[in-house]
């Protein structure tokens, strides 16, 4: 990323800035920005709509980037980077959402008289983890094959359903975040309730940084190869 100053950091969109500087996705969970589904808006709009200071964000980023390298995902072969997606995450998520599920069940039961108790949470879990498990099964059945074989500019349908899809992800996190007062576990709150909080904020940025490296890197990367001009096209004659 070559770069100036702090300030140009500014008109870069949070998908770039996480790709590119290591530990950027830190900064960003910290200030609530979602650079997954909302990678595509600048640091300087998307600091606006949460009323942060843009210039404050962009120096810290800036610190950090003049340290860093770029960070080891950037530059994966694209069969390596899917790989590395369904090891770190695909793996993951099936590995952690049902004990998820199961914490929250019990939480609900035992705390259903509480005014903190997450109510409705076990059945949200569990919708996500349906919703989930469907979109990565038609991810390693379906797209992620399309690009390991070098399908073509086939690829880019099915590329843009997973990002329709990775947005109903990001409008469930939301809603996690609203059922348990954004993973903040009450006063006095039991060592089952301060654990399922732990792995749900885990699971938050686990996603988020999933879907990141699928939208803002994986995805990115296709898209660019197939919008390039062709280098054999012929002209029709009409575009003098």
């Amino acid at each position: 990323m070559s770069l100036e100053t702090a300030h140009d950091l500014l008109n870069r969109s949070l998908g770039q800035l996480a790709r590119k500087i290591p530990g950027a996705t830190a900064i960003f969970h910290h200030q609530g920005l979602d650079f997954c589904c909302g990678g595509n808006k600048s640091l300087r709009r998307a600091a606006e709509e949460k009323n942060l200071d843009s210039d404050a964000i962009a120096n810290a980023l800036w610190s950090i980037a003049s340290k860093g390298d770029v960070a080891a995902t950037e530059n994966m072969p694209l069969p390596e980077l899917i790989d590395f997606i369904l090891e770190n995450f695909h793996q993951v998520h099936r590995a952690e959402l049902p004990e998820l599920v199961r914490l929250a069940t019990k939480v609900e039961r035992v705390h259903i008289d509480k005014p903190d108790c997450p109510h409705g949470l076990s059945d949200h879990l569990l919708h996500m983890a349906q919703e989930l498990e469907t979109h990565m099964q038609k991810e390693e059945q379906i797209l992620f094959p399309m690009i390991k074989q070098q399908a073509g500019s086939i690829v880019l349908g099915p590329i843009s359903v997973m990002r329709h899809e990775h947005d109903d992800h990001g409008a469930a996190l939301r809603e996690l975040e609203r059922l348990t007062n954004n993973m903040q576990s009450p006063v006095g709150a039991c060592n089952t309730w301060r654990a399922l909080y732990l792995g749900l904020q885990k699971l938050r940025n686990d996603l988020m940084e999933h879907i990141h490296l699928e939208n803002n890197l994986l995805f990115v990367k296709q898209e660019e190869q197939f919008s390039k001009p062709q280098p054999n096209s012929t002209c029709c004659g009409t575009c003098s």
